[in-house]
């Protein structure tokens, strides 16, 4: 079949790409490999869907470039994807620092997203991989559906994060097959081993957690293998290992706490992480100097796109990948 846009993913990016793509009136398809769409948008949130921030700006996001996020954030905004909760009835309600939650559950978000792409008459394929891609004068690809063309291909299938939900390299491998550089990958807002210290299991505290020139003021939390909560995520996706970050917890202290840790700052060299299985979102991909930033086209390769977690722009935690998500996908929307 002959499509003028193909998306691989629906997630967030790929949803909201193939909405923009439809609406402007292009044959669109996505495939999807997993047998339901945004699996990742289910579970965020705690099941409440944390779909954006309202503080967005550039410097919540870690990018080897770091002026490339800038044009796709400036396009689409917070406030652009409220209107479309709005417009929908969704209820939603900000729990802190910008963060916006459904008042209901994420599911609310997916059918909000079901009901735009019909609206935009994209079909969307489940239980769909891709097995080769090939490009001559459209992108020819081959699928457990069957063989598909398109003028326009976009790369939505996000990161290695969360692999129970499908998560692989996909993304990453088609980037280098047609050329394309891909920065060095790791886990991002995911908790850090270290200690271990077992009498504290379970104590949370506020501290400030810095690492080099980031630094976040939240809740901590110390777990069987290491710490985690709010400030331990941020910092994750900052650290490099082998190097120590800076704990300064912060009054009040929990008393199983202050009757055994006495130092009022300490430097902790955390011994890794926990691993994609429990990260939230992949630091770094696909290297943003190989796309448009007003466009996530491919400078190399004119017709394919690359948006979402698959490309090396992080957000930090609160609704800021999904953001990312949102703008990538509406800018690769806008040109496909």
């Amino acid at each position: 079949m002959n499509f003028d846009v193909i998306v691989v993913g629906a997630g967030a990016a790929g949803m909201m790409c193939a909405i923009e793509a439809g609406k402007r009136g292009r044959s669109v398809t996505v495939l999807e490999r997993n047998d339901a769409v945004g699996k990742k948008i289910r579970i965020s949130g705690g099941g409440r869907c944390n779909f954006t921030n309202l503080h967005t700006t550039p410097e919540h996001f870690i990018c080897g470039n770091r002026h490339f996020h800038k044009s796709a954030l400036a396009l689409y905004q917070p406030t652009d994807f409220i209107a479309l909760v709005e417009r929908h009835r969704i209820r939603y309600h900000e729990k802190k620092l910008g963060q916006l939650f459904c008042d209901g559950t994420s599911d609310e978000i997916l059918s909000m997203l079901r009901k735009e792409t019909e609206k935009a008459k994209v079909q969307v394929q489940l239980n769909c991989s891709v097995t080769s891609i090939r490009k001559k004068d459209r992108f020819l690809l081959e699928t457990d559906s069957g063989p598909l063309t398109c003028e326009s291909l976009v790369i939505a299938t996000g990161g290695l994060s969360i692999p129970r939900l499908g998560a692989t390299s996909f993304g990453h491998g088609v980037a280098k097959q047609f050329g394309l550089r891909v920065t060095g990958v790791r886990p991002g807002l995911v908790p850090l081993l270290a200690g271990p210290w077992p009498e504290l299991s379970g104590v949370s505290l506020d501290a400030n957690v810095s690492f080099r020139d980031a630094a976040f003021h939240e809740k901590i939390l110390f777990t069987h293998r290491g710490l985690s909560g709010p400030a331990i995520l941020q910092i994750s996706s900052y650290w490099q290992p082998g190097d120590a970050i800076a704990i300064q917890p912060l009054p009040p202290l929990p008393r199983r706490f202050s009757q055994i840790w006495k130092d009022p700052e300490w430097a902790l060299s955390p011994v890794g992480t926990e691993g994609y299985s429990r990260a939230e979102v992949t630091v770094g991909g696909v290297d943003t100097n190989e796309l448009s930033s007003k466009t996530m086209e491919a400078r190399r390769v004119p017709g394919m796109y690359f948006i979402g977690e698959v490309v090396d722009v992080t957000g930090q935690l609160g609704g800021f990948n999904f953001q990312w998500a949102w703008a990538s996908g509406f800018a690769a929307g806008q040109s496909v």
